[in-house]
């Protein structure tokens, strides 16, 4: 008998089993009293008899049941365990050769198996288990070979030839989960929400090099910079073999990193603007004592945002961002984030300015304060129809009156002391005066200077009037700190008066990381600088093909911008009323920033591409 790992030695020697078995017979001669089972038990040599009513060592039912006799007891199994010994596929297989088990676990076996476990036996009876493994492998290697399918899906994995081996080797198992078809894939998505947030960074990782994105050649990078230009896009293949041996490609990469600022004082970073006077510190500022230069910068920078109003009312520009040292004003054209005419978005803001806006006609909105107060209405009015279904058997005298008494104080109440007479004490209590009534009514305004909330929402025609208070605002330029008497920086992705080609700043890496026990190499794009939306939506398409639909990035958003995303217009845009085909960025960039955003006031933190399908986080 062949020797198995873990194997008790008590199995080697069959005498000890035949005399188990004599013992258990004579125990049972009431139930087994056929001829045939005491010569059996008797006779051990004689292993070509089978008995009437046992099939020898098998843990089975009987060969022949119709001659069972006695009160239906089942003997012993003198193997018993031996299922401590065999892993739980090669026992489910030895005990249940058709895969099949009853609630009382009891498996069945054929008579065709039966025989071949005779003739199998020993000279005691004993079926060797070196040719009882030998079976069980061979049947388990029958049932697979001829039940394993192998299918393969797009991504030319096998997860089909998964499902059917646990099938096979596992059929009490089977769920709808389990048994769900492999073949179909979750939906591809080929977009990522449009995010009007300007990023301070951009780390891109991919398994596959990221070194073509840097070092280009002198010819490329000017053919880069004169497709930008003229707003000429290449089209790419679906899927690139070799991108630093693709021409065209590092040339739309240049071309993806272009942008245009003013002013453009090359010895400081001019954004961000907010929280930045750490950028400023030891910098030369000849401006800050020289009024003359303050005028000088100021009637250039008018011209240029003139200018950029301009091209946005013209739809030659699609956007542009004003950054200030107080706050940031985002500028789109009729068409984009979902709106039929211009918009502009300003946050974060104070209630001075918000004062000094109404002062000059500017007719705004608060988006996120309006919703807010949208949910609070519907909110009260589910309470107050659960109020009147409770009130219909009960009075409801003084729940209005404690009703009336919340929104009074909820909606900026009158200021009425009445009930002050009813207590006998309007004489012994100051009342406040009409300007700490005015403060309180307005306390709710006030809390919301610097937050995101207080973003504000200016559309239309009243976009003009915006351009000509920012111009005339003397607040909008710093008088003292680092900042002083320098205008606020513009940015835009097309060429305007006044402005300087900048391009963002793009470092490639290989690093090593750790995958459970092993490392892997991955390379890493860095690109800084403000990144505009359109430039990050270029960036994407361009890894797209050139990494094979595989890469993650990290997004850095400048914080005050992130509530850009907020869908605010009143007027929404019918699909193809506006013509943007003329305002200079990539047609996919534009089609993606003509559809509402989806973020609210967040903005997107993390992408990842896994075969050609994005997902994303905020």
């Amino acid at each position: 008998m062949s020797q198995q790992a873990g194997y008790s030695p008590s199995f080697k020697r069959p005498a000890e089993i035949m005399r188990m078995r004599r013992k258990r017979s004579r125990s049972d001669a009431g139930v087994f009293s056929s001829p045939s089972s005491q010569s059996f038990t008797d006779s051990p040599g004689q292993s070509d008899l089978s008995p009437a009513g046992v099939r020898p060592f098998s843990p089975g039912p009987l060969f022949n049941s119709q001659n069972r006799s006695g009160g239906g007891i089942k003997r012993r199994n003198p193997f018993a365990n031996i299922e401590n010994t065999f892993s739980p596929k090669k026992k489910f297989l030895i005990y249940n050769d058709e895969g099949n088990a009853d609630s009382n676990n009891r498996n069945t076996s054929t008579e065709k198996e039966g025989d071949e476990a005779m003739s199998k036996t020993d000279c005691h009876g004993v079926l060797p288990f070196s040719a009882m493994l030998t079976e069980v492998e061979e049947r388990e290697h029958r049932d697979i070979s001829s039940k394993k399918c192998l299918t393969f899906s797009e991504d030319d994995s096998l997860f089909e030839e998964e499902e059917e081996e646990k099938d096979v080797k596992s059929p009490l198992l089977k769920s709808p989960q389990a048994i769900a078809p492999a073949s179909i894939a979750p939906p591809v998505c080929t977009e990522y929400p449009s995010d009007w947030s300007l990023k301070t960074r951009l780390l891109f990782t991919s398994p596959l090099s990221l070194s073509w994105a840097e070092h280009p050649k002198a010819q490329e990078e000017a053919l880069g910079l004169s497709q930008h230009c003229r707003a000429q896009f290449s089209t790419l293949p679906h899927s690139l073999q070799d991108p630093r041996s693709c021409s065209e490609l590092r040339c739309a990469f240049q071309q993806s990193l272009v942008y245009w600022q003013h002013p453009s004082l090359p010895w400081i970073s001019l954004f961000p603007r907010i929280n930045a006077e750490r950028s400023f510190t030891g910098k030369s500022t000849p401006w800050a004592q020289d009024t003359v230069l303050q005028q000088s910068l100021m009637s250039e920078w008018s011209v240029s945002l003139s200018s950029l109003y301009s091209l946005l009312k013209a739809r030659l520009c699609p956007y542009f961002y004003l950054c200030s040292y107080q706050f940031t004003v985002l500028f789109r054209a009729a068409g984009l984030g979902g709106s039929n005419s211009i918009t502009a978005l300003i946050s974060p803001t104070t209630r001075g300015l918000r004062e000094a806006m109404k002062a000059e006609g500017i007719e705004f909105s608060l988006p996120l304060v309006e919703e807010r107060r949208k949910s609070r209405e519907q909110q009260q009015e589910e309470v107050e129809e659960q109020k009147e279904e409770a009130q219909e058997c009960s009075e409801l005298k003084d729940e209005e009156d404690c009703q009336a008494g919340d929104e009074g104080e909820n909606e900026d109440e009158d200021g009425s002391f009445s009930w002050l007479k009813e207590m006998g004490v309007q004489d012994k209590i100051k009342k406040p005066d009409s300007i700490s009534i005015q403060l309180r009514k307005e306390g709710h305004t006030v809390c919301l200077d610097h937050k995101p909330e207080s973003v504000v929402c200016v559309e239309g025609t009243h976009t003009f009037t915006l351009i000509n208070f920012l111009i005339n605002c003397k607040s909008l330029v710093a008088t003292a700190g680092s900042q002083a008497g320098l205008p606020p920086t513009l940015l835009a992705p097309n060429a305007f008066r006044g402005a300087a080609m900048q391009t963002l700043k793009a470092r490639s890496v290989n690093v090593k990381s750790q995958v459970g026990s092993t490392y892997q190499n991955i390379s890493s794009l860095e690109i800084t600088g403000p990144i505009l939306p359109s430039s990050l939506h270029t960036v994407t398409s361009l890894l797209r093909p050139a990494q094979k639909g595989n890469f993650s990035a990290t997004l850095y958003t400048h914080t005050p911008t992130a509530v850009m995303n907020t869908h605010t217009t009143k007027q929404p845009c019918s699909g193809g009323s506006v013509d943007l085909s003329c305002c200079g960025i990539h047609p996919a960039s534009t089609q993606q920033l003509q559809q509402p955003s989806s973020l609210g006031k967040t903005a997107l933190t993390h992408i990842n591409m896994n075969n050609y399908s994005y997902t994303w986080r905020n």
